[in-house]
């Protein structure tokens, strides 16, 4: 993954001549490189490959996310990591067979169909095993592949090493994160964080590991660009399935990526209406940080959003509910205008269709603003909201949604990345992408700015005019390559804005994206805007919403985007009041009664009602 210079266009601001990478830098990006060149082609074989082959040019490639890789001393925070994005039998499997269809596996005599399901909670992939060692991992593009390897890598390292300082001492029946502190190193917290992730099975696992030595094998069936473009079809068949039976084909699009749950919460008003058992269960058996915050908002000392607190509680609900319960909350949604689609694919991106002519402006959160219902009615759009996709998966899906919608109106991008100059939980707006896999930089006129944010964040901050780099995958950075594009002013560390930015060029051009150009954006045929919310501190260790997920507090600056997002689709479609829409007109709100703006008003103070 060689450093490029991020080139400008000759229409781009005028900046001082860009500086090149030292010696030292150019060193350790070739690291990077000669690691992602090395696994790439030890998957051609058609055998299985040892991952212990790959053990040292991952510790050479000196990664920000496992610093500790050539040091004895356990890295708990990249372990940490990769067990939360890998599934618990993982801790007994000896090989992982990687494939993009069921139908690829069935061939190599893997019947998967007759295999358990399994999943990790940190990354959305279909894993499944057959109990004697094997897991099988479907995957939709070659970021999947380089997220994955690393990952396991890392994982097998650090289980070696916990091994060797484990070994000499017995597991306790219940061992405590200060003994593990004393006797294998590492913060005690990080210890607390792992004895919370495997639970009532943490002293088992831990004898395990002191007893085995980690030792997977690899192995790639077929892994083509044809086979990842079919995942994708397949996929996104699932989707125009439900717009065909909801009559929804011929209307104009939104495409909105971003997850499952803001966007709904935002207009069914579903978490709302179940407000007193959501609280009733934050007081029973949610967390005691939760439970603080419910206490601060009766005093009136919270600072957050009362209705934010609702849908982190609703989050919370619905993941410890059963799963004919949580199909009882997805067919309310559906009575108030949002279909979820469930992907069946190797591609395992959730979708929803949500007809803006369907939805009830009484249902909406109160930050959405005025709503004129009539204009609301009239519309015809539809938004395609998904979960956000892994890297290049983000381009095959644009390109799938371009080729067979109607019309498309609006392309909008809310996902998480690593900052180098803000915090964790700040929202960042980016005028700049410079993409690795295409080696393009794109300059564009982003739709939104930090006015659209700024009235509903109350924790963090947001950041507009930044410049962002879309890179290969996780694990595949080190201090040098960071250095480099922080002297760049390239602040914005990710991994989907690139690969859209490369289906928009071809959505807007004649040709195929181009490779190494600048590329200016500031005329395109559609609507488009990214946002990005600070998940993780990369020049800070252990920084990070990815080791615990996404908290209360990072819901904050979620919606924030996605209600800024949502605004401004109402106000091109004409139907919020005031502001202008595509036509020029603006909606006129005459249909919000003053005592509805009243409950609004009272609503948007963040004030539960007594």
């Amino acid at each position: 993954m060689p450093l490029r210079t991020p080139q400008r266009p000759s229409s781009g601001p005028d900046d001082p001549a860009q500086p090149t990478p030292t010696g030292s830098e150019a060193t350790m990006a070739e690291a990077v490189e000669v690691y992602h060149r090395t696994y790439t082609t030890l998957l051609r074989s058609t055998g299985e490959t040892p991952l212990r082959v790959l053990e040292a040019s991952h510790r050479a490639m000196g990664s920000s996310l496992h610093s500790l890789a050539a040091s004895t001393e356990p890295d708990l925070g990249a372990f940490l990591y990769a067990v939360r994005r890998l599934p618990a039998s993982v801790v007994r499997a000896g090989r992982v067979v990687m494939g993009q269809a069921m139908e690829v596996f069935a061939r190599n005599d893997f019947q998967l169909t007759e295999w358990a399901e399994a999943s990790a909670p940190g990354r959305r992939r279909r894993w499944y095993e057959d109990g004697r060692g094997t897991l099988a991992v479907l995957i939709a593009s070659a970021s999947d592949v380089d997220d994955l390897i690393p990952t396991l890598v890392a994982f097998q390292i650090e289980w070696n090493k916990l091994r060797i300082a484990l070994g000499p001492a017995a597991v306790p029946d219940e061992p405590t994160p200060t003994w593990l502190s004393s006797v294998c190193g590492g913060r005690e917290d990080d210890w607390t964080q792992l004895q919370e992730i495997w639970g009532a099975t943490f002293a088992e696992r831990l004898r395990l590991i002191a007893a085995r030595k980690k030792s997977i094998r690899v192995r790639m069936l077929g892994g083509t660009q044809v086979g990842y473009a079919r995942v994708t079809r397949r996929w996104w068949q699932q989707v125009t399935g439900t717009m065909r039976s909801q009559s929804l084909l011929d209307r104009p699009v939104y495409f909105v990526s971003s997850n499952s749950h803001s966007l709904a919460n935002l207009v069914t008003g579903v978490a709302r209406h179940h407000e007193a058992s959501l609280v009733e269960m934050v007081e029973a058996r949610g967390p005691g940080d939760l439970g603080r915050e419910l206490e601060r908002f009766r005093k009136g000392l919270a600072e957050g959003d009362w209705n934010n607190f609702l849908y982190y509680a609703a989050r919370l609900h619905t993941g410890s509910i059963a799963t004919d319960e949580r199909g009882r909350l997805r067919h309310e949604e559906r009575e108030q205008g949002v279909h979820g689609v469930a992907s069946r694919t190797a591609l395992d991106v959730a979708a929803q269709v949500i007809p803006l002519d369907r939805l009830d402006p009484a249902n909406f959160d109160p930050r959405l603003g005025p709503v004129d219902a009539a204009r609301l009615r009239s519309s015809q759009a539809v938004i395609v909201n998904i979960d956000y996709p892994l890297g290049l998966a983000a381009y095959n899906i644009l390109r799938e949604v371009a080729e067979t919608a109607a019309e498309l109106r609006g392309v909008y991008v809310l996902g998480k990345a690593a900052t180098l100059n803000a915090d964790v939980g700040d929202v960042m707006i980016s005028s700049v992408v410079h993409d690795e896999h295409s080696g393009c930089t794109y300059w564009l006129d982003n739709a939104f700015t930090v006015a659209d944010i700024a009235p509903y964040i109350r924790f963090g901050s947001g950041l507009d005019n930044q410049r962002a780099v879309s890179v290969k995958g996780t694990f595949l950075q080190n201090r040098g390559y960071l250095d480099f594009y922080y002297r760049e002013a390239f602040t914005v560390v990710e991994m989907e804005a690139g690969p859209y930015c490369n289906a928009i060029y071809e959505m807007s051009e004649a040709g195929r994206y181009p490779a190494g150009e600048p590329v200016n954006f500031s005329k395109l045929p559609l609507d488009f805007g990214i946002i990005h919310y600070a998940s993780d501190t990369p020049f800070t260790q252990a920084r990070t919403l990815g080791a615990r997920g996404l908290s209360y507090f990072g819901m904050d600056s979620t919606y924030a985007a996605s209600v800024a997002i949502l605004r401004r689709i109402l106000a091109r479609e004409g139907a919020l009041a005031g502001a202008p829409s595509r036509d020029g007109g603006t909606g006129d709100g005459a249909t919000a009664t003053a005592e509805a703006e009243a409950a609004r008003s009272r609503a948007a103070t963040g004030m539960p009602p007594p």
